[in-house]
């Protein structure tokens, strides 16, 4: 049981430090992408979600466990050579990255219900926290899930062998706008 505890305590903590260096590298602190730079918006909305109100159970997995439906804009799309996307939750006691796709057609400006199982071609998903690949739905009821959507300067290349932590670094290297939406808790 000790050597199960402390298997939780570093995935935790792992977890955290994956996601908050993600988000410092992407927020223009330098952390990750040298000196600081400027990180224009995106507008990420949903016919499903609202920014600031419960996950609908049917995206958990206390539903039917599919991707809810996101669209984004922002005038910087037109210079992104690629599209990420990460839904993590770092609220809960056990704080997770439930789904990562990347090299997304810049022209591209939503991703349907079930996205994660018809993606857009030429798109990739990264092993989440739970080493599945693909959407890995919400279950902590509590839990607080942003959906995050990055247009990058570049294409994440040679990712069929790179770590969550690996993947998380290329994109937040190549990271020119985000947005984000974010579910409070699961209905």
């Amino acid at each position: 049981m000790g050597q199960a505890n402390t298997y939780t305590r570093v995935r935790r903590v792992t977890v955290i430090a994956m996601v908050a260096a993600l988000g410092l590298g992407v927020s223009g602190c330098g952390i990750l992408n040298g000196p600081a730079r400027e990180i224009r918006e995106i507008n990420v909305s949903s016919s499903r979600l609202r920014d600031k109100t419960p996950l609908p159970s049917e995206y958990s997995c206390h539903g039917t466990k599919k991707s809810p439906p996101l669209r984004w804009s922002s005038d910087v799309l037109s210079r992104a050579k690629s599209i990420a996307l990460v839904v993590d939750d770092t609220s809960s006691p056990n704080p997770a990255v439930h789904w990562v796709v990347y090299n997304i057609d810049p022209r591209t400006t939503e991703l349907g219900e079930d996205a994660s199982s018809d993606l857009p071609k030429e798109a990739g998903q990264a092993a989440v926290t739970s080493t599945k690949v693909g959407y890995e739905p919400p279950c902590d009821r509590a839990g607080s899930y942003r959906f995050s959507v990055y247009a990058l300067s570049g294409r994440l290349e040679d990712t069929r062998s790179a770590s969550l932590p690996d993947v998380l670094k290329m994109i937040a290297e190549r990271t020119i706008a985000r947005g984000r939406l974010t579910a409070v808790h699961i209905e």
